[in-house]
């Protein structure tokens, strides 16, 4: 064999159902059918979609109450309202920034650096 060379495996439909009944029962999982037969559990994930069995799937179920979805809610508007803040104080700083840019050049400092250590503002 050479190096590139892959073992190619091609399984029965029969082969394919009695490993999907098998999860059906639920002596095993997936990754435990894999493991005894050799099988990628993506492979098995193939033939659950090939055979459309939707029962076999994982699936996530998600279960809040009402508390729980009010809650999101809150802080979703709170998150909101903390970037419109966030955002208010950026500019705010931004145009602070530039009076001291005017300011510095009017007064005829060299820089705002300059200008806020004579006035005692914190960079």
């Amino acid at each position: 064999m050479y190096k590139n060379d892959k073992v190619i495996r091609r399984y029965s439909e029969p082969f394919k159902l009695k490993i999907l009944d098998e999860i059906t029962t639920g002596k095993l999982n997936k990754n435990q059918l894999g493991k005894l037969y050799g099988i990628a559990p993506t492979t098995i994930n193939e033939w659950i979609r090939k055979y459309n069995r939707k029962d076999l799937m994982n699936t996530r179920v998600k279960v809040e109450t009402k508390d729980e979805i009010t809650r999101i809610k809150e802080l979703q508007k709170e998150i909101e309202q903390l970037k419109k803040l966030l955002l208010k104080k950026d500019l705010d700083a931004m145009v602070q920034d530039s009076y001291l840019e005017v300011a510095a050049e009017d007064l005829g400092y060299k820089s705002v650096a300059e200008l806020k250590k004579k006035l005692s503002i914190k960079p």
